[in-house]
């Protein structure tokens, strides 16, 4: 297939480029700057949100007669690419990403008419209820149950690494309604505010330092029925469409590119053991041009993928896994080498600059600032989301036929 822009595609980065060159302003920069979470702390990503709802902006992939803006797949690539370029705030996927095309696909027309709109305006901020203790990478083992009580479901139970769940206002969640039958078929997919009576939201502090994710729980939560979505029972086919949009439904080359960049910067500003630059150092580099040629990999395959769909098609699951597992991967590898290229400088703890409420200074270079941080956070990249031994596994299986 051609990837190559057109003449459009040229005027649309350009347009891209000359409206984050005006509302990404330096001070948005400068509290961009200062986060090394997967995603953007709450009050930096409602600002950014509302600047692109504004724009018409906010939801690239999806279809026009939902509120998207009615891009080409190639018009899409381009605007995750110039916005990982850019360093703009990473927005928390859970609502426009992975629930809004599952209410788009298995929602009545009433919950479209309801959820759809306030998860464009940013209304309704969501985040995602599905690892249990007891059920991560086994997710099908979920223990959260949902007994129907005339025209509610009473929910008790927990989930865990709930991200942004203290920031959101609504939850969607995978919970057990039946026991009948392979555990996949008793689950259900439901929706709850998160100030629902008997839901609690605990915060786990990550070792970077960052509050990021928590555990929700539920004691008889109070659920109606009408925030099911889809049949009583559907959730596993529900939880496997949602997932191919959370491991393969963007693009993550632009951002690898722009730390890959600082990771070269620092090569070069910092001193090795032989009294030059690190970038000097033969091997060093070498490890750094070999990332380079993974993100450069992963750069292709996601321009194939994205330029094999239209708007509203989602890509396969292989597909989908192939990139989680690389992606994933190759940020680890990369918050590795900068780590390793910061020196002494990796060994200070420097929350106490990171986040919009900072007001200390870095020690160091700018430079130093979050990179330790990243490195911590990342630990994780191969485990959210489906751990590499399961996309390995779906790869083994629907790709190779093992």
């Amino acid at each position: 297939m051609d990837t190559t822009p057109t003449p459009d595609d040229l005027l649309f980065e350009t347009e891209v480029r000359q409206f984050l060159a005006e509302k990404f302003t330096p001070a948005l920069r400068a509290a961009s700057a200062k986060q090394a979470a997967v995603f953007a702390e709450g009050a930096l990503a409602r600002e950014w949100h509302r600047i692109l709802f504004e724009k018409g902006w906010i939801a690239p992939t999806w279809p026009k007669e939902y509120g998207g803006p009615g891009w080409t797949a190639m018009q899409r690539y381009i605007f995750d690419r110039e916005c990982g370029l850019a360093g703009t705030p990473t927005l928390p996927a859970m609502g426009l990403a992975l629930c809004g095309p599952v209410i788009m696909e298995f929602g009545t027309q009433e919950q479209k008419d309801f959820f759809l709109p306030k998860m464009l305006s940013g209304e309704h901020y969501w985040c995602q209820g599905y690892s249990e203790p007891g059920a991560g990478s086994d997710l099908a083992s979920l223990k959260t149950r949902a007994e129907r009580d005339g025209d509610d479901y009473v929910i008790n139970g927990t989930k865990i690494w709930t991200t942004h769940a203290h920031e959101a206002n609504w939850i969607f969640l995978l919970v057990r309604t039946g026991r009948e039958g392979p555990r996949q078929a008793g689950i259900s997919f439901l929706l709850a505010p998160i100030d629902s009576p008997g839901l609690t939201v605990t915060p786990i502090v990550s070792m970077s330092g960052e509050h990021e994710v928590n555990q929700v729980f539920l004691d008889n939560v109070r659920v109606p029925v009408g925030n099911r979505i889809g049949a009583e029972g559907e959730g596993w086919t529900i939880a496997k469409y949602l997932l191919t949009f959370e491991r393969g439904g963007g693009s993550a080359a632009g951002r690898l590119n722009a730390q890959l960049a600082s990771l070269k910067r620092i090569a070069r500003s910092e001193p090795d053991d032989d009294g030059g630059v690190l970038w000097d150092n033969a091997d060093f580099r070498h490890r750094i041009m070999r990332l380079e040629t993974e993100i450069l990999a992963i750069d292709w395959t996601e321009r194939r993928q994205i330029a094999s769909r239209g708007t509203g098609e989602i890509t396969s699951n292989v597909t989908a896994s192939i990139l989680k597992l690389t992606v994933s991967e190759a940020i680890q590898r990369l918050a590795q080498l900068t780590s390793e290229a910061l020196g002494p400088y990796a060994a200070v703890d420097q929350r106490h600059a990171l986040g919009m409420g900072a007001n200390e200074d870095v020690v160091g270079p700018a430079y130093a600032l979050t990179p330790t941080a990243r490195y911590l956070n990342t630990r994780a990249a191969t485990i959210f989301g489906g751990s590499s031994e399961v996309q390995r596994n779906i790869i083994a299986k629907a790709g190779l036929g093992l």
